[in-house]
């Protein structure tokens, strides 16, 4: 058994994750359907490769031909219909969504007074997002008073507490609080990864809580922790039958290390760059599957099969706390920090190898830790300033790196340092530091707000959304707000 790890409440009320079932006829209404996906626990197309194909669900008899026929039939049917549904009813399984953009296919419509609470739990101090699979919530934390960090599971509906974990951690204290930053990451075939703010990475089974492995990232690979903790979310790089597990670490060779998600072995681990606060990306540019990361020196443009570095781009932040998310806006990649400012990339080949091609630089663009989202030809984003301390929204255009309209005037600031934004199908969710939750209407001429509501209270953690449920943490609670559907 994995080695300061304590079992403290195991009861899996919503049965297994990994255990789907199709749709009982091609003419079920689509309530069936959902239904029928809330039972077995499979919300999301993440999932769709667990779905059983051998056996009919229809009853009476069938010749082995005709019987054949049916479960092929039964099984592309209810292959089908799981991808409609679970293209708009999506989960939310690790840092910034299914696509790790900030998007997610729920509608919202705007209210008309405050929204309600569906449940409420306390939590201990952290940044790091909740994560939805399954019908469930996975969200990461500190125990109070000990150097613990602690994983739980609650049911999406209802906040029950379905099983929690502790375990052991080396020491961290941060002015700015001591819990974890990295958001967890749920994989399709039921395991839940957790990184903690000194760098213990654990491996769980997400239906049962058990620890199935635990590794001391920094212990060993010989790195040093930030000074704000290791806060680069996992990132899960599907490759045929063996997938990898990547962190960004910033330790000796091994800028970067990716590992067996089943194991935690080294697979590689490749480049010399120290840590930044931003989480990594898979994305398709220039013909070829990527992961994009933002070292604290450098955009690097990663072969996920090796390791290699095939293409970098020199970016520093003055302070050393690059924290922004790469944003991929078609072929074109931004990225920004709070004292470099903002840069708009191509990744162009030519004679077989890549480089980064500059578009446009704005130094005004000085995103701190909120990911920009782009919208068409426009890109939303939150600037911050430190001196005073004041975070304001604005809307950029994206051909050319020109400010269309900003937020900071005289009670227009969405917080001192932070506000999380979040594309919900096509309109905007702002939620700022104080806890006030945004409906913005994307518009690339004049800031358009449609409702607004105090939801929370103050938080920098950005809110999980699924079926039009938004899970938020604040500094001493989780949270579930139903948002209107239209």
């Amino acid at each position: 058994m994995a080695s300061g790890w304590r079992k403290k409440t195991q009861s899996c009320a919503p049965g297994p994750i990994a255990s789907p079932t199709g749709c009982a006829s091609a003419a079920c209404s689509r309530q069936q359907l959902e239904r029928t996906r809330s039972k077995a626990s499979a919300k999301s197309v993440y999932r769709l490769a667990a779905i059983p194909c051998g056996i009919s669900p229809l009853p009476g008899k069938h010749t082995a031909t005709k019987g054949l026929a049916m479960q092929k039939l039964q099984c592309l049917t209810s292959l089908a219909l799981l991808l409609l549904v679970g293209a708009v009813l999506a989960d939310w399984p690790q840092w910034l969504g299914p696509n790790r953009n900030g998007t997610a296919p729920d509608r919202v419509a705007a209210w008309q007074e405050g929204l309600p609470v569906l449940w409420r739990q306390p939590l201990g101090e952290g940044h790091s997002s909740p994560v939805i699979a399954a019908g469930r919530v996975f969200v990461h934390a500190k125990v109070a008073d000990r150097e613990q960090e602690e994983v739980l599971a609650l049911h999406l509906k209802t906040g029950k507490v379905l099983w929690r974990q502790e375990y052991d951690r080396p020491a961290f204290q941060n002015p700015f609080g001591n819990g974890p930053r990295a958001t967890p990451l749920v994989s399709p075939d039921g395991k839940l990864f957790t990184l903690g703010a000194s760098g213990v990475l654990c491996a769980w089974d997400a239906a049962s809580g058990k620890m199935l492995w635990r590794k001391e990232l920094l212990r060993e690979f010989g790195g040093k922790n930030l000074f704000f903790g290791i806060s680069a979310s996992p990132l899960l790089v599907p490759k045929g039958e063996t997938p990898l597990l990547v962190i960004l670490l910033g330790a000796p060779n091994a800028s970067l290390v990716a590992l067996q998600p089943g194991t935690g072995q080294t697979v590689w681990k490749s480049g010399t760059d120290p840590a930044s606060y931003s989480s990594p990306i898979l994305a398709e540019l220039a013909g070829r599957r990527l992961i994009l990361a933002l070292t604290a020196r450098h955009l690097a443009a990663i072969d996920p099969a090796t390791g290699d570095w095939l293409a970098s781009y020199p970016f520093a932040d003055k302070l050393n706390e690059t924290a922004v998310t790469p944003v991929v806006a078609g072929d074109r990649v931004f990225i920004s920090s709070i004292t470099a400012g903002g840069v708009l990339l191509r990744l162009q080949e030519k004679d077989g190898k890549l480089a980064w091609q500059e578009l446009w630089k704005n130094g005004e663009l000085t995103c701190y830790f909120s990911t920009p989202i782009p919208v068409q030809e426009h890109l939303y984003l939150v600037t911050g300033h430190l001196l005073p301390p004041l975070a304001s929204l604005r809307c950029v255009e994206l051909a050319t790196g020109k400010v269309t309209w900003a937020r900071q005037g005289a009670g227009e600031i969405v917080g001192k340092y932070h506000a999380s934004l979040l594309l919900a199908h096509d309109r905007l969710l702002v939620l700022q530091e104080d806890g006030t939750l945004l409906l913005v209407e994307p518009n690339a001429k004049t800031y358009e707000e449609l409702a607004r509501a105090r939801i929370c209270g103050n938080t920098w953690a950005p809110p999980a959304l699924s079926d039009n449920l938004l899970v938020v943490r604040d500094e001493k609670e989780l949270r579930c707000i139903p948002l209107p559907k239209p």
